[in-house]
Formats: C-alpha cells, sequence, structure tokens
C-alpha cells in the first residue's frame, strides 16, 4: 500500500507554481500548453466549456468578443485564461487574482465581459440576478486531465500508470456520471 496526503490549492496556477518545486506527484488540473514545462498530461477525462457573461443588454456573441475596446474580466492562470493571453489579439483581457475578483472587476469596472467556466459563471448569476446572462456557445473547452511531475531522467513509469488510470477512469465511473 501507498500512504496518500492530500495537498489542495486553492487555485491551480498555486499547483501549477508548487510543481516547480515538486511539492505533489499526482494533480487533476487543465492541461495546457503552458504548463507542460514541469508537468505531464494524461488524455483528458472530462471538458469544461469555458464562455463569457455579459450585461443582460449586451448584444455580443463569443464569435465578436475578441474586438477591440472590448474589455474581459479573467481569473489569472486558469486554463481558460492562458487560452485568452494566447488567442486574444484586439480584445483587453484583465487579470484578477480570484475567481471572486474577477467578478468584482467586472461589475465595478463595467467591463464587456467576464470570461470563466460555464458552471461557475451560471452559479454566478445569483449574484445579481437580472443584471447579467452567459453567452451561448463557448470559446474554448479545458481539457481536464491527470497529470504528474516531468521526470528529469525520462522515467514514464507514473504518468503510463496515469495514462492506463485516466483511460479506465473514462470508460468506467466519468462515464457513468456523465
Amino acid at each position: 500500500s501507498v500512504e496518500v496526503i492530500l495537498v489542495p490549492f486553492p487555485h491551480p496556477d498555486q499547483l501549477c507554481d508548487a510543481a516547480k518545486d515538486g511539492l505533489w506527484d499526482i494533480c487533476l488540473i487543465g492541461a495546457d500548453p503552458a504548463r507542460a514545462e514541469f508537468i505531464e498530461f494524461t488524455p483528458a477525462y472530462c471538458e469544461i466549456r469555458a464562455t463569457y457573461m455579459v450585461p443582460v443588454a449586451s448584444e455580443r456573441t463569443v464569435a465578436d468578443m475578441d474586438s477591440e475596446g472590448v474589455r474581459i474580466a479573467s481569473k489569472k492562470g486558469g486554463a481558460y485564461d492562458l487560452w485568452l493571453s494566447r488567442n486574444l489579439k484586439h480584445a483587453e483581457v484583465i487579470q484578477a487574482e480570484t475567481l471572486d475578483a474577477s467578478y468584482d472587476l467586472f461589475r465595478a469596472d463595467g467591463l464587456e465581459a467576464l470570461a470563466g467556466l460555464r458552471p461557475k459563471l451560471v452559479d454566478d448569476l445569483a449574484k445579481d440576478p437580472g443584471l447579467f446572462r452567459v453567452l451561448d456557445g463557448h470559446f474554448m473547452s479545458v481539457q481536464q486531465a491527470l497529470g504528474c511531475l516531468q521526470d528529469k531522467d525520462g522515467d514514464r513509469t507514473g504518468i503510463d500508470f496515469l495514462f492506463r488510470f485516466a483511460e479506465e477512469a473514462r470508460k468506467g465511473l466519468v462515464q457513468e456520471l456523465i
């Protein structure tokens, strides 16, 4: 048997920072190229769609969000934030340190949109009923995966085990949950 010690991190970016110091062995996190320097990922075991919250009167769609003058609040270091930073060419991404702070920034500064994972954005609608709506569609899907620290010596034992585990979980447990 192997002892398991759970090491919680409040945000994925903190988990990624801790990877540099080898503070954990296995994680569950959105796979992203920016995180692959220290973390090796399995194929995704589920996808979580990211979209935008906008003021209820906004006529914007997901497709036209990358436009001059559009300001988008985002939680710094999240998988969708990393994607926005790489892919948006015209809109301005304004980062906040926490999810709640990104909502507060969006609301207080009258930004055009708040980027986030659909489930969280839908929950956030209850904070100010009738003021905002979540757009249909999505700009990306977070590929939620298992990960382990990159092995500097090329030993693939850990990641090979996680690949097998993720495949079995996707066929069994995750499929049942879906």
